[in-house]
């Protein structure tokens, strides 16, 4: 099954691709791995902002790390790459949050979650799942990506 089918099966639709903030390429593609710039959390069209422990719960706040990661997969569609995942290696995950809260695993759950859901054994990965006091634009949550995709193969009859 395609992944744009299991998509469609799941009932989730993804958002446009965000346009970079900064000077910055939102994907990178270097020998068969897509490295997927730091995306931030949008839920019905709005940026989630806030700080876990102080103004975010832990729903909203594992809700942002699922639309990050809604973005990560929204970024390799517009790259041409969403069909060609063959794992997702890794996953960023960066916590707005207050001092004391060190609920961060489970926020980046939201996004985790996604990606199982989304492609099954090939969506486990490794993660890191850090707090940081503040994010661009106040975002409550912003999640990167290292994904394995596969190469384009140009057929031996066209090469030759």
């Amino acid at each position: 099954m395609s992944i744009e089918s299991c998509l469609a099966e799941l009932g989730i639709t993804l958002p446009e691709a965000a346009a970079p903030v900064a000077s910055y390429q939102p994907v990178v593609v270097h020998s068969g791995f897509a490295h997927v710039s730091g995306q931030l959390p949008f839920i019905d069209g709005e940026l989630a902002t806030g700080r876990l422990g102080e103004d975010v719960d832990l729903d909203g706040g594992m809700a942002a790390a699922r639309a990050c990661g809604l973005m990560i997969l929204a970024q390799l569609k517009a790259a041409g790459l969403l069909e060609r995942v063959e794992r997702v290696v890794k996953l960023g995950a960066f916590v707005s949050s207050t001092a004391d809260f060190t609920d961060q695993p489970k926020v980046a759950n939201g996004a985790s979650d996604l990606m199982f859901e989304v492609f099954g054994e090939k969506g486990r990965h490794s993660r890191a799942a850090v707090g940081v006091p503040v994010l661009p634009l106040g975002a409550a949550v912003e999640v990167d990506a290292v994904i394995a995709v596969s190469e384009v193969r140009i057929a031996a009859s066209l090469a030759g």
